[in-house]
């Protein structure tokens, strides 16, 4: 007697995928110092997945290509939405200085919902573009924001781009 079924193990390999698609952005995070890293990532992202391989095993529904549409559709909704209030707590502005912290961590955590989600829907090439698309944004773009406002402060006559540099400043680079 076998512990684990093939079905099982699909199931785990789904569920470990998520986990690792997590814990890679939330490497990323733990190496800025931000306080979302790589267990409450992988945490996400094992949630959104079991969640949706949960939904996706209702009796009744395999074979009913209409049923499992809607009930796809449905766990999607629900999980980023329900992520998307999870990210709007760990975003704070500064009322003062009119700053805007937490919006990349709150992206972050909804794009690892995101990957938890395609991960039980084994959507692996589409899954291998969107982490390497979302690790390139959170490895690279900052640098090269950074120099960006390095060099529109210096056209300005400022040493750094204060309150009033203008768009950047809500940009949620700070988390």
């Amino acid at each position: 007697m076998d512990f684990l079924s093939p079905s099982d193990i699909e199931a785990l390999s789904r569920l470990l995928a998520a986990v690792g698609c997590g814990m890679l952005v939330g490497l990323n995070r733990d190496l800025r110092g931000k306080p979302t890293g790589m267990r409450t990532l992988g945490l996400v992202s094992l949630g959104a997945a079991l969640i949706s391989l949960t939904a996706m095993g209702v009796d009744g529904i395999e074979g009913h290509p209409d049923a499992t549409s809607r009930v796809v559709q449905g766990i999607i909704q629900g999980v980023l939405t329900g992520i998307g209030f999870l990210g709007a707590g760990v975003v704070l502005r500064n009322h003062r200085e009119l700053e805007v912290h937490g919006l990349t961590t709150a992206a972050a955590v909804w794009v690892t919902a995101a990957l938890g989600v395609a991960c039980a829907l084994a959507s692996w090439h589409l899954i291998v573009m969107a982490l390497i698309v979302t690790l390139v944004l959170l490895a690279l773009v900052r640098p090269l924001e950074r120099r960006l406002e390095a060099t529109a402060a210096h056209r300005h006559g400022h040493q750094e781009a204060g309150p009033d540099a203008g768009p950047g400043d809500a940009r949620g680079d700070g988390g």
